[in-house]
């Protein structure tokens, strides 16, 4: 399943890749530029189920790909889901945050989701643990 998932990634970047504009792979820009596609579609109405389904399965294994690629992740089975798991023991779901996105809830977001790893999961990319501002004593 896990070649399965990479070969969908792969096929993601060669198809968006000429109509992006960009330099599209496993990057934040790529991502960014794919919630935006995502949400033309979802104001399109032009999906049924089965093409949201497959759009869902192989937008999910790209923006996996794009962690597992730019926050040292890798898919893993938990619960009977795939997920990207780093090294911290922390996981993410990709194909439930776009399944989520796809469905139309305006509070989702694949490019916030990415972006806030970071943020949410500090240790996963290596980030310095944030200092005390000198001024504050507690």
């Amino acid at each position: 399943m896990e070649e399965e998932i990479k070969a969908n990634a792969e096929r993601v970047v060669r198809e968006f890749g000429p109509i992006s504009g960009i330099d599209f792979g496993y990057n934040h820009e790529s991502v960014e530029w794919l919630d935006g596609y995502i949400q033309r579609l979802r104001q399109s109405n032009a999906l049924d189920e089965a093409t949201r389904e497959k759009l869902t399965s192989a937008f999910g294994s790209f923006l996996g790909e794009c962690m597992v690629k730019c926050y040292a992740g890798a898919w893993e089975q938990y619960e009977g889901r795939w997920s990207v798991a780093f090294r911290t023991g922390d996981r993410a779901f990709p194909f439930a945050k776009v399944a989520k996105q796809m469905e139309g809830d305006p509070c989702q977001s694949i490019e916030s989701f990415f972006r806030l790893i970071p943020i949410l999961f500090p240790k996963v990319v290596g980030l310095p643990p944030q200092r005390k501002v000198w001024w504050k004593f507690w």
